[in-house]
Formats: structure tokens, C-alpha cells, sequence
């Protein structure tokens, strides 16, 4: 199988007859490796007391360079399709990818959408080793076909060479080169005429937005787009002593964590959480934002009384919001609301703690929510895909990093990427388009608050926004490891894809 993942190109050089040779004949390149089949096994599951017969495929699809036919890279995917469906050339089809950039696709696959799902706590907190796959009985599978790809340089996608991987290791790139798997796919299965769904986690939804008006260019229609843990606009990110946005828009997210770890006070504590962050989005937007355009200027009056607000909101100090002027970045956050506690709390869900070294310091040592994930993930999955879907390779399976070897070209020079524009065009050319967006209180990585700014920002038409559906979950970043919060994604996406086809 390794062999499967490289391709070989050999020069050699012809000889030449005779010493008075004119010329010798120019490099001939040998052909390319033989393409292995992929993979595929047949399973069977009990959901909701029916039992799912379904087919997994698991293998490579080549990407070609357009202009000369050569083989670049090899893009690792795993099929699932529901069988003794009638036609299955009419039975939706999802493509499902996750983020990063530089993330395989086994969080949503492992963690929601597939058959079978890693075993967390009932909370989504981690388990004591060994880990285990268990049934999902909230897997996606009774509604959609499902096609999981990782990208270039994540999984066990590898470029042909190691000099062409920049080629796919940036914005425009990889939505290119993830089209183009997309295209064969349909081609390969046989799936042209299939209602088309894409659902994106994290930078897989900059990505899948991105994607939404390049494959319409391509004559590829989707029906829906399902956005986990939004982030199309990464001004809303990115913090900067130039750019106030990510303050304002995370502030109601601090707002969910103090209240989630029981920091604010008992007239806002007592209150339920979507009560609380009505009063912190009004904050945010009104006299913080205000505020800080002109935070140089406030009288001694108007700084006690905003850093008093700004307190009682959040669980932090007034000393410490003074100190910092206002603008707290997410990691001084994670590491001060605990700090007597000597405990911070995580990024991808601000519910986990972490213990570091000391108490001192600027930011956590660690994101205690990722490590509490990766393990489990990268354990169970190692394990399912030799033995489930009879996929071996002696491969570093990336799970998360390790496989980008360039920095990620953004292609915006002095600007910051952002594809909402790509899915405001894509839906105004086909207003058939219906989008679904997920969002966890909890998660610190794509604030909730800003995907709801970015989305009022694309200005949408009334006519278009009517199309999109957006959902809340008490969780995380990756909200589904909560038991609760994946039933409820389930129900609200299966409603959602049933809604695309009207």
C-alpha cells in the first residue's frame, strides 16, 4: 500500500551510439504507478432499533496537474454508502472535511457523522486509557451518503513530491485541489445527479464557503452546506492592537465561560446562560465597542464604570481589566479567570481545565481541550481503519499538523482572508442553496458571536437569508463530544438536509 502513496518518476539517459553522436534523445519518463484499487467492506449497524446495511469505501484519488496529466498529489478518502437504496444516483451525498489547516478529517468523522464514534465521557471529557469505538447511534448515515477527504498533507494525503506540496498548502490551492476530488468523486461513483451537501468544521468551513462558489463555476450545484464552528472572515480572529473586532466579538464568550465556571456574580449567575449573553452581546456591541474607538479619550469617570461593566461580565478583575487597557487577548483570558484557583481553562471548550507549571504567567502552557481529544481520536482511529476498513499503511496517519511542509499562503497580503464573500456570490447564483451553522457557547477558537457578525456582514438579501438556519449548542468548539449537544446536532441537521431537497 505505501507504494500507492508516492509516485515514482525515473530519467535515464539513452546512449549514445557512437562518439560523433549528433544529439542524444531527451529524458523519457517512466509510467506511472499502476492506481490501486480502493478498499471496500460491507458493515451493517442498529440505529433506533433498524439495522443500517451500508458499504465503506477507503482509498487515493489522484489529483492530476490540468496542463500536463501528471500526478501531484494522492488525496486520502473513506466512502460510506447506505445500501439497497433503489437509485442511489438520487440519494444525497455529503462531503465532509475539517480544518486546521493541516487537520485530518477524523473529528466529524469519529466524533458525529460515521457509524461508529470515539467513546468519550457522557461531558466530552477524556477517558481513562485504552480507548474505543462504539455505535453511533446519531450517525448521519440515514440521511445522506458520507464522503470524508483530508486534504493534501493531512491523513494519508501526500503530494507526489515533496517540492509541490506548496501548490495545495494554501487558501486558493487546496479549495482547488479538494474540487477537484469532489468533480472525480461524482464522476468515479457514478453520483452527477445526487442532491450535494458539504459540511466543514473550523477552517473547513472557510474552506467549504470558498468551495461553494468555485465548484458553481465548475457546473457543481450544491443543496446545502452545513458550517461547524464558523470561521470565514478571520478579521474576527485575529488579535492585534489595530484590529478591535476580536475583542468585542469574544467578550460574550468569556461572558459563557465565567458563567459556566461560576465567576460572575450571583445576579447574573442565577440566570439562565442565553439570558446572560443577551446582556453581554448588548455590552459588547454598545458601550464596549464605543468605547474603544475612543479609549484614549474616556474621562476617569467613564474607565471605572466600563471596567466595572466589563468585570461583572466576565469574572475578571477591574485592576486587571485596567491593566491591560481594555483589550484582553483570548490566552491572558484562559490563564486569569482561574488563576487563584491555579487552573485555566481551554480553547476549543473553555469548560476544561488545565493545570500548567505555575500560576504566573501570561497564557496557559497547554490547551487542556485538545489534549484531552487527541489521544482518544488518534488511538481509536489507527485502530478502525486497519481493522474496520481493512486500510493498511505503515504511514504517519496526521492527524492534526505534521504534514504541511510550507507555511499556509493565505494570499491576501496586507488584508485578512475571508471567503464569506465566495458564499454570499455562490448563494445570490443559486438561491436554492440552503445553509446550516453550528455554533457551541463554550468554544474559544470560533467565537459564536463572531460568526453571527460575519454572517450579518455578508448583507445578505432578505430573499437569500431566509436560507440559513444557525443553531446553538452548550459545548464546545467540537460540540458533538457532549452527548447531548451530538443528539441535537444530529436532529437539527437531518431536519436541515431534509429542508435542502424541498
Amino acid at each position: 500500500m505505501l507504494a500507492s502513496i508516492f509516485l515514482s518518476l525515473f530519467f535515464f539517459q539513452v546512449p549514445a551510439v557512437t562518439p560523433s553522436a549528433v544529439s542524444t534523445p531527451p529524458p523519457v519518463s517512466a509510467p506511472e504507478a499502476k492506481e490501486e484499487p480502493p478498499e471496500v467492506r460491507r458493515h451493517s449497524l442498529v440505529v433506533g432499533g433498524k439495522t443500517l446495511n451500508y458499504t465503506t469505501t477507503t482509498g487515493h484519488m489522484p489529483i492530476r496537474n490540468a496542463q500536463t496529466g501528471v500526478v501531484e498529489a494522492r488525496i486520502f478518502y473513506m466512502a460510506y454508502t447506505l445500501d439497497g437504496v433503489a437509485d442511489p444516483s438520487r440519494r444525497p451525498l455529503m462531503f465532509s472535511f475539517n480544518g486546521g489547516p493541516g487537520s485530518a478529517s477524523v473529528w466529524l468523522h469519529l466524533g458525529a457523522l460515521g457509524p461508529k464514534r470515539v467513546k468519550m465521557l457522557d461531558d466530552g471529557m477524556m477517558p481513562a486509557p485504552p480507548y474505543e469505538l462504539v455505535d453511533n447511534e446519531s450517525t448521519w448515515l440515514p440521511d445522506t451518503d458520507l464522503v470524508f477527504i483530508d486534504p493534501v498533507g493531512t491523513g494519508y494525503s501526500r503530494p507526489t513530491k515533496p517540492e509541490l506540496g506548496a501548490k495545495f498548502w494554501g487558501l486558493d490551492g487546496d479549495i482547488q485541489s479538494v474540487a477537484e476530488f469532489i468533480r472525480l468523486y461524482l464522476g468515479r461513483a457514478e453520483r452527477w445527479r445526487s442532491p450535494l451537501f458539504l459540511v466543514g468544521e473550523s477552517y473547513g468551513t472557510t474552506r467549504a464557503s470558498g468551495l461553494s462558489n468555485y465548484l458553481f463555476e465548475k457546473g457543481i450545484a450544491l443543496n446545502g452546506i452545513c458550517l461547524v464552528s464558523t470561521v470565514m472572515n478571520f478579521q474576527t480572529l485575529l488579535f492585534s492592537a489595530t484590529n478591535d473586532l476580536p475583542f468585542i466579538l469574544m467578550l460574550p464568550s468569556y461572558t459563557a465561560t465565567a458563567w459556566y465556571h461560576r465567576r460572575l456574580p450571583p445576579e447574573l449567575q442565577n440566570r439562565p446562560l442565553r439570558d446572560v449573553l443577551n446582556d453581554a452581546e448588548t455590552f459588547a456591541i454598545g458601550d464596549y465597542s464605543t468605547a474603544l474607538l475612543r479609549i484614549d479619550r474616556l474621562s476617569d469617570a467613564e474607565r471605572k464604570s466600563l471596567a466595572s461593566n466589563y468585570s461583572r461580565l466576565t469574572g475578571l478583575s477591574e485592576d486587571f481589566v485596567l491593566d491591560n487597557n481594555f483589550r484582553i487577548e483570548l490566552g491572558e483570558f484562559n490563564k486569569e479567570l482561574l488563576r487563584k484557583m491555579r487552573r485555566t481553562t481551554g480553547r476549543l471548550d473553555s469548560r476544561f481545565l488545565g493545570i500548567d507549571r505555575d500560576s504566573a504567567g501570561t497564557g496557559p502552557d497547554f490547551d487542556p481541550s485538545m489534549a484531552a481529544i487527541r489521544p482518544p481520536y488518534t488511538s481509536a482511529f489507527n485502530d478502525y481503519v486497519r481493522r474496520e476498513l481493512g486500510f493498511k499503511s505503515d504511514l504517519e496517519y496526521y492527524i492534526l499538523g505534521g504534514g504541511i511542509g510550507a507555511p499556509w499562503n493565505f494570499g491576501n497580503a496586507n488584508q485578512y482572508a475571508d471567503t464569506s464573500q465566495n458564499l454570499k456570490l455562490a448563494m445570490a447564483k443559486n438561491p436554492y442553496m440552503k445553509i446550516f451553522i453550528a455554533s457551541g457557547y463554550y468554544d474559544m477558537a470560533t467565537p459564536y458571536f463572531a460568526t453571527q457578525y460575519t454572517l450579518s456582514s455578508m448583507n445578505l438579501d432578505s430573499a437569500l437569508r431566509k436560507n440559513v438556519t444557525t443553531q446553538y449548542y452548550e459545548a464546545g468548539h467540537m460540540m458533538y463530544i457532549e452527548r447531548n449537544s451530538l443528539r441535537k446536532l444530529y436532529e437539527d441537521v437531518s431536519k436541515f438536509i431534509r429542508s435542502a431537497q424541498k
